[in-house]
């Protein structure tokens, strides 16, 4: 090794071992998004109110409340604003200055904790040399006033402070937040989550959670016929066909052809009030035979999968062949069946596909494989996703570890071999991965598994003993309705439990949290999402406008930075152009989790860990070179 290659060893120890003691960076979790893309994109710009916190710190004294209200949304949406303003007013050159002298004080705060070489990555090229210039290099004396004053004047000169105003405020909601959690369920219920995965395809940093509802569309793509059933039926319910062809581009024309002639109106399967868009008569009474479709042609694949795979232990939800004329037995009792649409089952073979649903199945599936978007956002859940995350003490899980009354995890056996606790998640992703890299095989063992996580009764994201579509739709009787919770959702309150469950992942850290998404706080009804005195916080409140009467919120988040973890609430969102008009933001309350004694440094991460490991291989090195120099 050289001396110059020495150096260069120095040099980098000493830059890594400055780098963890900076701030620990902010991380954001949000979870059970539903397709609700205005909400959360909000969320996203806003950084659950960190932006505003940060804007109230440094000019509480300075502006007045309109006027940080209206820098809040300039940083939240730049170039809207900007529009919403000069249509109200001219913009002076005097606002032009002041705005982009604010917007740079609030720059120089919110990257203050990163490197200069972090902060140089993150900057637009069209002005990083000016930018680097005004945050690093600013000098409020006499020396420089006159040179930094002169730049600003000229980008106004030059009509180019809209779009510096617009990187500036990108560059704050850039360095507010460091890392974005997703705990799952970015899909269905709401009509935007394309939307929500193209914002996610170009955000800095993030990890995701695997949802129950992520998965089905992993699945479809994946080739389970079941999966993809599922897929179709939810949107019709929600009157959401829209995403599947404008934004997916699938050709639903034979689907819809084959519903049209096939079932009639039944009122039982129109489509949930859409909230987002009138649909019209046509569109209702299709989505209303389109839903009844999918529900027949789904009992049929899923009681297809069930019947090959016999380890899955689901037998008795195979339902179609308990049908007895206008009746059903289930587990011995018999009950009136309700909203028949039973016409295409073949009673000698009665989850056998007609000859045109086979059509219809393998048409959809095709276009699903040959959706160039859909197959993007795929890659991209499965290249940034995961069935769990262990990260800066916390573990993050979208649904339950499966357990059993006792507390002990509850073991699944599949091919001969069980599976519990962390070794079953590993197991179902391994084939979740597995699927995926062969689509073109539809009816293999991994493929089904990832339908078995949709509904399987140890599956880690469904959780529960059955899900029962089928009596929902064809029993009136509510008994018949009732879907019993893993034994998981009651234990999730004892800190011993939730402490066990740490340490199967290697989690023995005193702040350690398991971090849960999947089931709705009901806040309204005086339920925590703080549980086992801390341990285990939920926070799925409601972003789907579905659960909020439910809820009484809009959605949790949750913050983690140097100082701790702070939970938001939020009320629901108007709308982006009522809300930029206005400068109407989503009204959050903010509950402490846990506060920091001492302030967390980036040594105490788990990218810290890393850094260590990285400097005690760099100091190996260094001391190697130094005795072989000396010999």
């Amino acid at each position: 090794m050289s001396n110059r290659q020495s150096n260069e060893l120095i040099a980098e120890i000493i830059n890594l071992e400055a780098i963890l003691n900076l701030p620990k960076g902010t991380e954001h979790f949000i979870s059970d998004l539903h397709g609700e893309f205005d909400a959360f994109n909000h969320i996203l710009r806003n950084g659950s109110g960190s932006i505003r916190d940060k804007v109230h710190t440094l000019f509480n004294q300075e502006l007045s409340a309109e006027q940080m209200d209206e820098l809040c949304f300039l940083i939240y949406y730049p170039e809207e604003k900007i529009h919403s303003l000069k249509r109200q007013q001219e913009l002076t050159q005097q606002w032009w200055y002041e705005t982009i002298e604010h917007l740079l004080v609030i720059v120089r705060f919110s990257s203050s904790k990163y490197t200069r070489s972090k902060v140089r990555k993150a900057l637009p090229k069209t002005y990083a040399y000016i930018l680097e210039e005004l945050i690093y290099q600013y000098d409020e004396t006499t020396n420089k006033k006159a040179y930094y004053r002169q730049i600003i004047k000229k980008i106004i000169e030059l009509n180019e402070a809209e779009r510096f105003i617009a990187d500036l405020a990108y560059l704050t909601q850039r360095f507010v937040i460091d890392h974005l959690h997703v705990i799952g369920d970015i899909y269905d219920r709401g009509p935007h989550p394309d939307k929500i995965m193209d914002s996610l395809m170009t955000y800095h940093s993030l990890d995701i959670q695997w949802g129950n509802h992520d998965i089905i569309w992993l699945g479809a793509v994946s080739g389970s016929k079941a999966c993809l059933a599922n897929v179709l039926r939810i949107c019709a319910r929600y009157g959401n066909l829209d995403l599947l062809e404008e934004a997916y581009e699938i050709d639903l024309h034979r689907l819809r052809s084959f519903s049209r002639k096939t079932y009639q109106e039944n009122m039982h399967f129109r489509p949930k009030q859409n909230p987002y868009q009138q649909l019209t008569t046509t569109e209702k009474i299709d989505a209303m035979k389109m839903q009844q479709a999918m529900a027949i042609i789904q009992e049929k694949l899923e009681g297809q999968v069930i019947q090959r795979r016999p380890e899955f232990n689901m037998v008795h939800r195979r339902l179609l062949d308990k049908i007895q004329g206008n009746q059903i037995v289930i587990e011995g009792l018999s009950y009136q069946l309700i909203n028949p649409c039973f016409q295409t089952i073949n009673w000698d073979d009665p989850y056998q596909l007609s000859a045109e649903e086979e059509l219809i199945v393998n048409d959809l599936l095709e276009q699903f494989q040959h959706s160039q978007k859909l197959n993007q956002h795929m890659a991209f859940l499965l290249e940034k996703g995961s069935l769990y995350l262990s990260y800066n003490h916390n573990l993050l899980i979208h649904g339950c570890m499966p357990l059993n009354e006792d507390g002990s995890f509850q073991a699944v056996t599949f091919n001969d071999q069980d599976y519990a606790g962390k070794d079953l998640l590993d197991f179902f992703e391994l084939n979740i991965r597995k699927a995926f890299d062969r689509p073109w095989q539809t009816d293999d063992f991994s493929t089904d598994v990832i339908w078995y996580l949709w509904c399987g009764e140890r599956s880690s994201l469904f959780g529960k003993n059955a899900m029962k579509t089928f009596e929902r739709y064809f029993i009136k009787e509510p008994s018949t309705h009732i879907e019993i919770k893993n034994a998981y959702y009651k234990l999730r309150n004892d800190a011993n439990i939730c402490q066990q469950i740490l340490l199967t992942f290697g989690l023995d850290q005193p702040d350690a949290h398991i971090i849960n998404g999947h089931t709705p706080v009901k806040l309204i009804k005086g339920e925590s999402p703080i549980k086992a005195d801390g341990k285990m916080i939920v926070i799925d409140g409601g972003f789907s406008r579905a659960y909020q009467k439910v809820t009484g919120i809009a959605g949790y988040t949750l913050l983690y930075n140097s100082f701790g973890m702070q939970l938001a609430a939020h009320k629901p969102f108007s709308d982006q152009e009522t809300a930029i008009k206005n400068n109407d933001d989503i009204v959050s309350t903010r509950q402490i989790v846990d506060r920091q004694v001492n302030r967390l440094q980036v040594r105490d991460t788990t990218i810290g860990l890393s850094l260590l490991q990285d400097t005690a291989q760099l100091k190996e090195q260094l001391e190697n070179h130094t005795k072989f120099s000396s010999t």
